[in-house]
């Protein structure tokens, strides 16, 4: 019987092709259809493995989620960068390869994440995810997050609301 190891862990600079690549297949299979293709193209094609590896250094905290050597996804995560919200924490996101998605290791990904906030002294949390992002508003929705208020983005033109979860 073979031992599947699955561990979150800090991002490492050998990480970043492997979490470029995590970042490229998870945005492509969640956005398309919400953000324009332009748009969301240009977002991946900014964020390749030297913008992974420099993100690896700070100054937002990146775990990784370690499935027997692959990257099944990853997390970004520091202070709250809405200082009009009392909570102290933000995840900025929280991502899997969809082959992953489903099974349970997207929460292992999301405790580990609250977890750390915790142990930093962080009091409350916030995540904001698109409103079309159905998954994501129901992920959240269902790990206890209360949608508290919206906000705006703007991708190509193209206006999306964002919603606000927050877990005191």
């Amino acid at each position: 019987m073979k031992t599947l190891s699955i561990d979150v862990r800090r991002a490492e600079p050998h990480d970043a092709r492997a979490i470029s690549e995590t970042h490229r297949l998870a945005w492509q299979h969640t956005y398309a259809g919400i953000i324009p293709h332009r748009a969301l193209t240009q977002m991946i094609e900014r964020r390749g493995e030297n913008w992974w590896r420099k993100a690896t250094r700070g100054p937002a905290t990146l775990l990784v989620l370690d499935v027997a050597g692959t990257v099944a996804g990853y997390a970004t995560l520091g202070l709250n960068r809405a200082r009009a919200l009392p909570q102290e924490g933000e995840i900025y996101e929280l991502y899997l390869r969809p082959e992953y998605q489903g099974i349970g290791l997207g929460r292992m990904l999301f405790g580990e994440a609250r977890r750390l906030l915790k142990s930093l002294g962080c009091k409350g949390l916030v995540v904001w995810c698109l409103e079309e992002n159905e998954t994501a508003g129901r992920f959240y929705r269902n790990h206890g997050g209360v949608d508290f208020c919206e906000g705006m983005e703007n991708f190509d033109h193209k206006q999306l609301k964002k919603i606000g979860f927050i877990w005191n």
